[in-house]
């Protein structure tokens, strides 16, 4: 992968995102399921992306912890949630513009850049998928990647931060009792990645092939983008099967 988005891209994105994700929840209804996160609907979507913007923002400015389950209580009780998550999105691209490039900023993952940078990374990507998440609700089922309005270079780095930040935490497990290589493509970005698993845990290695993998995974950008964080099945795969073993591992939740 040749290099990540700029700063300003990522803030963009939330913005954009937000904005994406306000008009969905309004067109769905408040009481919508989100069939992408059938365990809430469109008002918990809502409440709990306005608490992690308001999360990230108390960490980036250095103030005391946030009460999470209070916050997202005012975001389920509060009168125009629209208005609330929009504050929320402001006050983090706010934080994020205070901080500067070079800050000694502490980020929860491996990143291929600075703490500011890795965090306006990670929001911006959340916001977006929560933002897909409200387009499946008003939809009433996963969005197809032509429905989704996201640009190849967007979602390929999207898909490089979960595979090499997010993937090889230990949190996941993501094991497997024999060695076995993966190889993911982006058909029209061009990007690679290797990705090793065994009894150790999972690595990712960008710009990496390999002749004979177990597994090869291609797709669109987009396609993988949403097939990879669960939230649609178009891409395509040869040899083991390994989306299975990812499905039921690969589940990024708040906790």
């Amino acid at each position: 992968m040749a290099s990540t988005l700029s700063f300003e891209t990522y803030l963009d994105g939330i913005h954009e995102a937000t904005a994406r994700l306000r008009e969905e929840a309004w067109q769905a209804g408040s009481l919508a399921t989100v069939p992408t996160c059938p365990q809430w609907n469109v008002g918990h979507l809502v409440a709990h992306q306005g608490m992690v913007h308001r999360w990230a923002a108390g960490v980036l400015a250095g103030g005391p912890e946030t009460d999470t389950e209070e916050v997202e209580r005012e975001g389920l009780e509060t009168i125009d949630p629209g208005v609330w998550l929009q504050d929320g999105c402001d006050e983090l691209v706010g934080c994020l513009r205070a901080v500067p490039a070079d800050a000694d900023v502490a980020f929860f993952m491996e990143s291929p850049m600075g703490g500011r940078d890795s965090w306006a990374r990670r929001q911006c990507h959340e916001t977006t998928i929560h933002s897909i998440d409200a387009l499946a609700a008003r939809l009433g089922q996963r969005a197809d990647a032509d429905e989704v309005d996201l640009s190849p270079g967007f979602a390929a780095d999207g898909v490089d931060e979960l595979l090499c930040s997010f993937m090889p935490r230990r949190r996941f497990d993501l094991r497997s009792s024999s060695p076995v290589t993966v190889t993911v493509h982006s058909t029209d970005t061009g990007d690679s990645w290797l990705l090793s698993f065994g009894d150790e845990l999972p690595v990712a290695q960008r710009d990496r092939t390999a002749d004979h993998p177990d597994a090869a995974i291609e797709g669109t950008a987009v396609e993988l983008y949403l097939a990879l964080w669960n939230r649609g099945a178009q891409i395509r795969w040869e040899g083991r099967d390994v989306l299975s073993l990812w499905r039921d591992r690969m589940k990024v939740t708040w906790d």
